[in-house]
């Protein structure tokens, strides 16, 4: 491969990644259908959206941090110990 073509992919595939990473730190997670909010159970740096001490998805510091939610297909939070579905936004 000539060096013109590799120094072109290389930053063709530069600007992807820092594309997918601003998408991904932009903002909450859209809720995927069927699912439902459920608190208590995300692990570090995994919540899906902001909390009471944080204003972004991915962060929590602490596992198990009670306002701390994920998506979970729905059904899935209530058979989980330790977790909190969470309703109308409140825990």
């Amino acid at each position: 491969m000539n060096r013109t073509v590799f120094i072109a992919r290389s930053a063709l595939a530069s600007l992807l990644a820092v594309g997918v990473a601003g998408a991904a730190a932009a903002g909450p997670a859209e809720r995927p259908a069927g699912s439902e909010k459920c608190a208590g159970i995300a692990k570090a740096s995994k919540n899906d959206c902001a909390t009471k001490s944080n204003s972004c998805a991915g962060q929590v510091k602490a596992d198990s941090v009670k306002d701390a939610w994920l998506y979970l297909p729905k059904g899935a939070c209530e058979r989980i110990v330790g977790a909190t579905l969470v309703m109308n936004d409140k825990i």
